[in-house]
């Protein structure tokens, strides 16, 4: 990874956090909870994936269309993130199968 990679992507970061800002009050509430969560147990392509410009993608229509946040993601925000990762290794995955001797370096 060079120097401009990570300048490119300190520079998408912040646009990224200045729409998050954008949204109204109820909505920066919710996705930095779910940006939370996705950080603790989220996929582990969650930092350079499509994710969480997705999820404000999401938000921004939902809010354009006057839809509070909780119309759109219901109330249990962890089952709605949940939802979203079901189908990507998460972190736990990964841990889980090191201890289980399924990686790579315990096949060897």
């Amino acid at each position: 990874m060079s120097i401009q990679d990570i300048i490119e992507g300190k520079k998408q970061w912040r646009a990224h956090l200045a729409r998050v800002k954008a949204l109204p009050p109820d909505y920066q509430i919710v996705y930095k909870e779910m940006q939370k969560y996705l950080f603790k147990v989220g996929p582990v392509s969650l930092s350079d994936g499509p994710l969480l410009p997705g999820i404000v993608d999401f938000f921004e229509e939902g809010a354009a269309e006057g839809k509070g946040v909780l119309a759109l993601i219901g109330t249990d925000v962890a089952a709605f993130c949940d939802d979203l990762i079901k189908d990507s290794t998460t972190y736990a995955d990964a841990y889980q199968d090191s201890i289980s001797g399924k990686s790579d370096a315990a096949r060897k």
